[in-house]
């Protein structure tokens, strides 16, 4: 296997993942851990854009997309309730 073979299957792989974690972020009751879900998110596309050759993006998605846009919603979820009602 080449070196750009394996990285193909590394950038299928953390999209797969990444999907995976939009959709339990979408689905999941207790709005903390969907915040921790959308993180997650963020940090494997963070790896994309490694993979894709966009240090740049990646640099500045990290601290906006798993830092501040987190802590924001965590803030936000405490002055409110943390279960998503039915």
């Amino acid at each position: 296997m080449s070196g750009e073979t394996g990285i193909y299957i590394l950038m299928a792989v953390v999209s797969l993942i990444s999907t995976l974690a939009v959709y339990m972020a979408v689905v999941e009751k207790d709005l903390v851990k969907a915040v921790i879900y959308s993180a997650l998110q963020s940090g494997l596309y963070t790896i994309l854009y490694f993979l894709l050759l966009a240090p740049d993006i990646g640099l500045v998605y990290i601290p906006v997309a798993v830092g501040l846009i987190p802590g924001v919603l965590l803030i936000l979820i405490s002055k409110t309730e943390r279960w998503e009602k039915e």
